[in-house]
């Protein structure tokens, strides 16, 4: 927290009370972020599920925020951030750009709309470090740190071109199944059929889901097997996240929570609408993250790298290509994963 100089202390003291320091700016940012998603969980509302909004009663079409000027996807925490004003707007694209990209692009930000904040994550050596290495040579330190931007949904946009203000239409169906089981086929995962329960377990390296008739809706059978792979690709061989937790504690519940967003993103990616799998669970991540306003960052982060994984497998085996390349190796696992 930054202190606040006295009214009586002259202006001096008071322009300088304003003077937030990077670390406390940074400190802000992880604050506020994750105030919002408390305040979305204590609601029972998780902002990976269901964040398509509705024009005219059309739902819009399933998909990962993009910006559209450059096309580039949102990750991490931006997906939650840009999926939850989404929810609020009643937005149905998934595409957005700042104030200046408008302009840019021909066209302009409505008067009196409000933009989204996101934010980007990144490194940086101060010169102090840059000199302590040159004096005293070294390895230089990296300074983490966030910087906030603001942008728009082009649904608050007037003057953009056509082929940018509105997402591609949704996939059918029977077009989207084909595309899931490549994605499990691409994974190189150890894929079993059988039994009534879904799960991975981490020391023998295989998902093993119940076979589809078991499931009401096929649809539901893929979604299983998005949040199972989540699971998987935090094998050591892969991203190497720990996966070895006792069942009611906070690793577990941080490890679900991961995995949960992360078959969220993926069914977005593929077409699928998300749907809730553990809702019992609000409570363990409402604990996670007020003790930790890092915690919703981390486990978005490791969710967002999970679904780039699998889809960049996925990628690379449609094109024919090499598909191993997001190898990782470090430490062994055991034991088992919750569902």
């Amino acid at each position: 927290m930054v202190s606040r100089s006295p009214r009586s202390a002259g202006g001096r003291q008071r322009k300088a009370s304003r003077c937030v320091s990077p670390q406390a700016e940074r400190s802000n940012l992880y604050d506020t972020v994750t105030a919002k998603i408390i305040a979305q969980l204590e609601e029972g509302r998780l902002p990976w599920v269901q964040p398509w909004g509705r024009v005219d009663g059309v739902p819009g079409c399933p998909a990962l925020p993009r910006n559209a000027l450059t096309g580039r996807q949102y990750s991490g925490i931006n997906i939650l951030l840009l999926w939850g004003e989404g929810i609020a707007g009643g937005y149905s694209s998934q595409r957005w750009l700042t104030f200046r990209q408008a302009l840019e692009a021909g066209g302009h930000v409505r008067k009196g709309e409000q933009g989204t904040m996101v934010v980007y994550a990144d490194r940086f050596v101060p010169e102090t470090e840059r000199a302590r290495v040159e004096a005293a040579g070294g390895e230089a330190r990296a300074v983490p740190f966030l910087k906030r931007f603001t942008v728009f949904n082009v649904a608050q946009c007037d003057g953009l071109p056509g082929e940018m203000a509105y997402d591609p239409a949704p996939l059918p169906e029977r077009e989207i199944i084909p595309l899931a089981e490549e994605v499990i086929t691409a994974s190189g995962v150890d894929f079993r059929i059988g039994g009534d329960k879904a799960f991975y377990a981490p020391g023998p390296d295989y998902v093993q889901v119940p076979p589809q008739p078991a499931f009401h809706d096929q649809i539901n059978y893929y979604r299983t097997c998005l949040h199972e792979l989540t699971h998987a690709v935090g094998h050591p061989s892969r991203l190497n996240r720990k996966l070895i937790n006792s069942f009611g504690s906070k690793d577990y519940a941080r490890e679900e929570l991961c995995a949960e967003m992360g078959s969220a993103f993926l069914c977005a990616a593929l077409g699928i609408v998300p749907t809730v799998r553990h809702a019992d669970y609000i409570g363990a991540w409402l604990e996670v993250v007020r003790e930790d306003s890092r915690a919703i960052f981390k486990a978005a982060s490791q969710a967002s790298k999970a679904a780039d994984w699998l889809l960049a497998r996925h990628a690379a085996a449609s094109a024919g290509g090499n598909a191993g390349a997001g190898a990782q190796c470090a430490e062994s696992a055991g034991g088992r994963v919750p569902a």
